[in-house]
């Protein structure tokens, strides 16, 4: 089991929170083309290492909490609030 650290509540089982998606897409401008929505709603990256994520911790405080997680080793390098500008580490290198 996977512990992520609340920022409101402290360190808890994974369980108690939901994956919500790409923490770093933004929303095109309200006067963007339907492209750019399609784009913004429907096509995402599949990102293999450090990635930032929301997750909503529904089984506790119901507040959003923003995720640095590595995707193909689970890891968990660090969380915050959603206003949170989160450190990424660097991809490491094999030799």
């Amino acid at each position: 089991m996977h512990q992520i650290d609340c920022p409101w509540c402290g360190v808890r089982d994974e369980a108690e929170f939901q994956y919500q998606g790409d923490a770093s897409v933004t929303r095109p401008d309200p006067d963007a083309g339907e492209d750019d929505f399609f784009s913004y709603v429907y096509v995402r990256d599949n990102p293999k290492g450090w990635h930032t994520e929301w997750w909503h911790h529904n089984g506790g405080c119901r507040q959003w909490v923003k995720v640095v997680r590595n995707t193909a080793t689970h890891e968990i390098h660090a969380t915050g609030l959603p206003r949170d500008g989160l450190p990424v580490p660097q991809a490491r290198l094999k030799p």
